[in-house]
């Protein structure tokens, strides 16, 4: 349940070092609070503390399948925005080769997981 979710201890993931997001903003419309322990750059350090420790990781299921394996998962008990891509390109490499085709792969995962 959400409760037992937020009652737990947390590995927050933020580059810029934040305590607060999407999961907490979710959590505070249903008057929770979680009680985020520490803060790390990416998903794999989260994930490497959870594993060594009793702390919850939130992680994206997609992006961390084999850093999971052996690891208890379950999906969010609480909903949270979806995230927008964005793909932005300076005009010069409109025809570049390379860039195409890396615009191209970026496009079909993307419309992969839709």
């Amino acid at each position: 349940t959400a409760a037992r979710y937020a009652a737990g201890r947390h590995v927050a993931v933020s580059r810029l070092g934040l305590a607060q997001g999407p999961i907490d903003e979710a959590l505070g419309a249903l008057g929770l609070k979680r009680t985020i322990t520490v803060i790390v750059g990416g998903f794999s350090t989260a994930l490497g503390l959870a594993r060594a420790s009793d702390l919850i990781a939130s992680v994206p299921e997609r992006h961390t399948g084999n850093l999971r394996a052996g690891m208890h998962s379950f999906p969010l008990p609480i909903s949270t925005p979806e995230l927008t891509v964005s793909l932005l390109w300076h005009p010069r490499l409109d025809a570049d080769p390379a860039h195409r085709w890396l615009r191209g792969v970026v496009r079909e995962v993307c419309a992969a997981i839709r």
